[in-house]
């Protein structure tokens, strides 16, 4: 597009979110890297929760992906392997901007989830281990007591468990938006017929 400048300007739409994180980074008060993330159940019903998206990956080229963690077994982890797709939001006050993105999504959970888990702290390393994410929970004292019990199990420097890892969204559609005056904001769709081809931009109305 001819008037696709300033903040939106660029060829690879991952580089350009990258760089709006770092903004947000710069101004955001809290968690610049939240994101709001849909998945979908059995039956089509939607599902939205918050979680903190820790890499975005891009090549330069146009290729890329974006990368958060979480417990494979946890209402999440199983709706987004029953389908494949996921979305999410970020939407950043401070800068009067968002990013939204739709796609296709593959596990993470070799090398780079294992360094990833370990960079965590030892108390969430722990809590990774004895959440059985989105289970009932009987009380607090019943997950104090099993943490207890993984810190006993598995030691000072517990590793990745097998049902923790990552989730990397591969985009089909990203959307950058911007705030403008009088609610006529600037919105560009950067879509593909699949991953790995061509991006093709366009401008939406407001």
């Amino acid at each position: 597009m001819t008037d696709r400048g300033g903040i939106f300007a660029g060829q690879d739409p991952f580089v350009i979110a990258k760089s709006w994180l770092a903004e947000a980074e710069a101004s955001e008060p809290n968690d610049p890297n939240a994101i709001a993330l849909a998945s979908v159940d059995a039956d089509g019903l939607p599902n939205v929760r918050m979680v903190l998206l820790k890499d975005i990956e891009a090549d330069g080229a146009g290729q890329g992906g974006f990368v958060f963690y979480t417990n494979y077994n946890s209402v999440k982890g199983r709706e987004i392997t029953a389908s494949g797709k996921a979305a999410f939001v970020m939407h950043w006050k401070s800068l009067h901007r968002q990013i939204r993105v739709r796609g296709l999504v593959e596990r993470e959970d070799g090398p780079k989830a294992d360094a990833y888990f370990a960079s965590r702290s030892l108390k969430s390393r722990l809590g990774a281990w004895a959440s059985h994410q989105s289970q009932p929970l009987s009380g607090r004292a019943a997950l104090v007591a099993e943490v207890a019990r993984v810190t006993a199990q598995h030691g000072p420097n517990p590793g990745r468990p097998p049902h923790w890892g990552g989730f990397r969204i591969l985009p089909t559609e990203i959307e950058f938006w911007a705030d403008g005056p009088f609610r006529l904001h600037d919105r560009f769709r950067w879509s593909r017929a699949g991953v790995g081809a061509d991006w093709h931009v366009d401008r939406l109305n407001p």
